[in-house]
């Protein structure tokens, strides 16, 4: 069922980006007068065909990795004389850069429309506030402390922890200081502090940012009852069971999830620990052995057990919304964030700053909106604006075979009078076909070393 959910909303958000981008072009291409011969999602065989009364043919082919739109065109086909002035090729140069960059456009202006939608409907987040403060990390070094808001990153007013992390993420690669501004939550002025920076997780492959500051958000205390108990593992094998109260372990009394159970399991993999637990009333003894797991190239200690969930307090959660008016330029900057992100990342990857194992492919696509359309609603909506946004910029790159690409030549044929030869745009188009396989294959690696991982 699980997999079933996934592919249904990896369909959905291809399918819906695949299908704006392409209207963008079919729907320009018709405003200049150019005959559409055929617009579909998917390659491949179609399994589903219809025509308008345009003689336009509409398809849903069998691979929905892609789609696109066949425009009458003599360099394709002979065009009958009655029909020339309907042809791409005879339009003017402006026209066919209106077509080539309506695509990209429509996926921005897609990704605008479900950042409005978050923002009028409106969303749930916890209070960026920090937890326990490693000592010793750049945010104890710099004199954070436990109990602060961060209420800005680098002057980025920042209402979350997404919206820092996304802050922190720019400076990944980078020399210099990150510029925090928090404030005590309990009420107080606010302070800035300045945290270092050498070469920033510079090549890191799973760069996490808070992490490595030393940032963690505060947590209420989870009292360590098991909630769940996967069948076969080390947990069930011992006899714990959902409902059971954890009050000790190795005679060392613990009252909290994460501070005291968590970590001592993940420090004794294959070591016996002598639990005490609460069943019914009655007090139970428990040998448990966790289970060794690899995690970032480091062996802990594994159970198969969750904790009951608890809900965050009322006071540090928060009802972020916008009134429609108001969620148009919301969504508009958060556009613009965003592409100047991508645009940002795409540069640290090329230079070394970022590492290009960072690069994800369909799998990871399929994982992650999977994980979004089960997180519900906003979830969703912000995956399909970000992959959306991804689409319009990797499509603008200055790379043959995409429509940065063509652009490319028609700009370059408008400020010469005439076209560039047919050899150069034929090695052109070879050149970005060869870099662009070579990036897709490279990405799908990445995603099937991090299945292995």
């Amino acid at each position: 069922m699980e997999l079933l959910s996934t592919l249904l909303a990896t369909v959905v958000a291809l399918g819906l980006l695949v299908t704006i981008h392409e209207y963008g072009h079919f729907w320009v291409a018709r405003r200049c007068g150019i005959k559409v011969l055929r617009f579909s999602i998917g390659f491949g065989p179609a399994l589903l065909r219809w025509h308008d009364r345009r003689g336009t043919e509409y398809a849903i082919a069998a691979i929905p990795l892609g789609g696109y739109v066949k425009m009458l065109d003599e360099r394709e086909a002979p065009v009958a004389e009655h029909e020339l002035d309907q042809a791409f090729n005879r339009k003017t140069v402006r026209q066919r850069i209106a077509v080539v960059a309506a695509g990209p456009l429509a996926n921005f202006l897609l990704a605008i429309l479900a950042f409005w939608i978050v923002a009028v409907i409106g969303f749930s987040t916890v209070a960026p506030v920090l937890g326990p403060v490693p000592a010793g990390s750049p945010a104890a070094l710099a004199g954070m402390h436990e109990g602060l808001e961060i209420t800005a990153v680098d002057g980025t007013s920042t209402r979350s922890w997404h919206e820092i992390n996304l802050q922190l993420i720019r400076r990944l690669g980078e020399s210099g200081s990150i510029d925090v501004t928090a404030k005590p939550f309990s009420g107080g002025s606010e302070q800035r502090y300045q945290l270092p920076l050498d070469s920033w997780l510079k090549g890191e492959e799973a760069p996490d940012p808070m992490v490595a500051l030393g940032l963690t958000g505060w947590q209420p205390q989870i009292p360590p009852r098991i909630g769940q108990v996967a069948p076969d593992g080390a947990a069930a094998e011992a006899g714990l069971q959902p409902g059971d109260l954890i009050l000790s372990i190795d005679g060392e009394p613990v009252s909290d999830w994460l501070t005291d159970v968590v970590p001592t399991i993940q420090a004794n993999a294959q070591q016996v620990l002598q639990l005490q637990v609460e069943r019914n009333g009655s007090l139970v003894d428990i040998a448990l052995t966790p289970r060794p797991k690899a995690s970032d190239d480091v062996v802990v200690g594994y159970v198969g057990a969750g904790v009951e969930p608890i809900d965050m307090p009322a006071h540090m959660q928060r009802q972020i919304s916008y009134n429609p008016l108001v969620a148009v330029p919301v969504a508009m900057q958060k556009t613009w964030e965003m592409t100047a992100l991508t645009l940002d990342s795409l540069w640290k990857m090329l230079t070394g700053l970022v590492s290009a194992k960072n690069l994800s492919g369909p799998i990871t696509i399929a994982k992650v909106a999977g994980a979004s359309a089960k997180s519900g609603l906003e979830s969703f909506l912000s995956f399909i604006a970000y992959l959306s946004i991804s689409l319009g910029v990797l499509n603008l790159l200055p790379i043959p075979v995409l429509d940065g690409g063509h652009l490319v030549y028609y700009v370059a044929e408008w400020v010469r009078g005439k076209p560039l030869s047919e050899r150069i745009q034929t090695w052109g188009l070879q050149i970005g076909l060869s870099l662009i396989v070579g990036v897709m294959l490279f990405a799908i690696y990445n995603d099937i070393s991090r299945l292995g991982g």
